[in-house]
């Protein structure tokens, strides 16, 4: 994909202060409704791959783990994107260096009993997409996906068996020169993303941002994902939960596409999937 307009954010305008609440001792416990006991955190970044995150994989997976996440998938910014790698090494360098958050995150996940998952966030001209449901080795192999359009990515994701979600779809930023949509090469929306909500974020703060999200995702009839878009161990919450514990990515996948029962969360209200708020996370855990 295109490295025009790659996102520019800086590390200080993701969470709400400098001291992680991991260092300052105030860890978050999140309390799950009941019946969904399994929780997933679907977008959330390292800096070894995203150039606007604080904390290593390890620490994120050490700081979910301690609040109460069955799992998480990382997806750092790819060479269209934020991206904490130097995109024009050659291919096989770059891929290695990228993968470094996910298998930092992974290792401390096996030590702690946390499932970690990879993923990416992939942009086009400041459009992002989450990409679920391929790998290291995938990416090895396809050097191609660094100048794919949209439609080949859609494409070559989908013969590897993976899902393409449009990542905060709305979201109005500098280094998102327009709005624009492919409901046609997305197999999913993204329509909670906690950044827009959780009281927090101090960036990206527009809960309209979602509104408009769930909105489009109900036209189209695609289904919805949760995530923070988080990018340190200041964690917000938000994610995905689901009633029994998922068994890979794929399984993930699967239960996205399939419209299995799961329960949406910007780490302040409960969602149904397809959007409609029925509850508010206990404040003790917020």
């Amino acid at each position: 994909m295109s490295a025009r307009h790659p996102q520019t954010c800086k590390p200080n305008e993701i969470g709400f202060a400098q001291q992680s609440r991991v260092e300052m001792g105030l860890k978050m416990k999140i309390r799950l409704p009941k019946g969904y006991p399994y929780l997933y955190e679907t977008h959330l970044h390292t800096s070894q791959g995203s150039a606007c995150a604080v904390d290593t994989g390890k620490r994120m997976a050490e700081a979910c783990k301690a609040a109460g996440y069955t799992g998480i998938i990382v997806t750092d910014h790819n060479w269209g994107g934020n991206t904490a790698v130097n995109r024009y090494l050659p291919w096989k360098e770059w891929v290695g260096q990228f993968a470094e958050g996910y298998e930092d995150a992974k290792r401390a996940g096996d030590e702690v009993g946390l499932d970690v998952f990879f993923g990416y966030e992939a942009g086009y001209r400041g459009t992002e997409f989450l990409i679920y449901g391929v790998d290291k080795e995938f990416m090895l192999a396809h050097e191609e996906l660094r100048t794919a359009t949209v439609e080949q990515q859609y494409r070559l994701i989908h013969e590897a068996g993976g899902m393409v979600v449009h990542a905060h779809p709305f979201r109005e930023e500098y280094y998102i020169p327009e709005i624009r949509l492919y409901p046609e090469y997305v197999d999913a929306v993204e329509g909670i993303n906690a950044t827009h909500s959780n009281r927090k974020s101090k960036a990206h703060n527009d809960k309209s941002f979602d509104d408009k999200a769930i909105d489009y995702a109900g036209q189209k009839k695609l289904p919805m994902t949760a995530g923070s878009d988080i990018h340190r161990t200041d964690l917000f919450g938000g994610g995905m939960a689901f009633s029994r514990k998922l068994e890979s990515i794929q399984d993930f996948i699967r239960a996205v596409l399939d419209g299995e029962d799961y329960l949406l969360t910007n780490g302040e209200f409960w969602f149904t999937k397809d959007g409609q708020k029925i509850g508010e996370v206990a404040a003790d855990d917020r």
